[in-house]
């Protein structure tokens, strides 16, 4: 069974059409997959679809259909969420100690990502989807199998 874990920034692209989509879609179409986030990106794609919302982007239906669908799926199991706890935190500094004096290492990136290392540790991922090049540059140097829907 392939296994992974989604960032916002990837998982976005399930629910509403722009680069990258296709790849995502497989990805979570693979027979008998499992598809991970965190409890954060559930309030990060709700955020995410309002500032496209706002910005005009996208249109108030549009952010009820996308965000009811997500939803759904939670509902339906076909996303698992990771619940974060204070270790996922302690582990978000440690990182930004590691990454952040030379890198832009956000504070939600490093919560993503110690998520992530978190769920890696106890059953290997297949890979860590993401479409942001600085967080995916960082998952690598942390040793994750990186696939950046955006990238060929």
């Amino acid at each position: 069974m392939a296994v992974h874990f989604f960032d916002t920034s990837a998982l976005a692209k399930h629910y509403r059409a722009e680069v990258g989509t296709d790849k995502v879609d497989a990805l979570m179409a693979q027979v008998a997959s499992q598809s991970i986030i965190s409890a954060l990106a559930v309030v990060e794609l709700h955020s995410a679809f309002a500032l496209l919302t706002r910005m005009g982007q996208i249109t108030a239906a549009e952010f009820s259909l996308s965000t009811g669908r997500f939803v759904a799926d939670i509902a339906a199991g076909t996303r698992q969420v990771t619940v974060m706890s204070l270790a996922h935190s302690q582990s978000a500094q440690q990182l930004v100690i590691k990454h952040g004096t030379t890198r832009d290492m956000r504070t939600l990136d490093a919560i993503q990502l110690a998520v992530a290392l978190s769920v890696n540790a106890a059953s290997p991922l297949d890979g860590f989807v993401c479409a942001d090049a600085n967080l995916c540059s960082i998952a690598a140097m942390e040793g994750l199998r990186v696939i950046n829907p955006e990238m060929p």
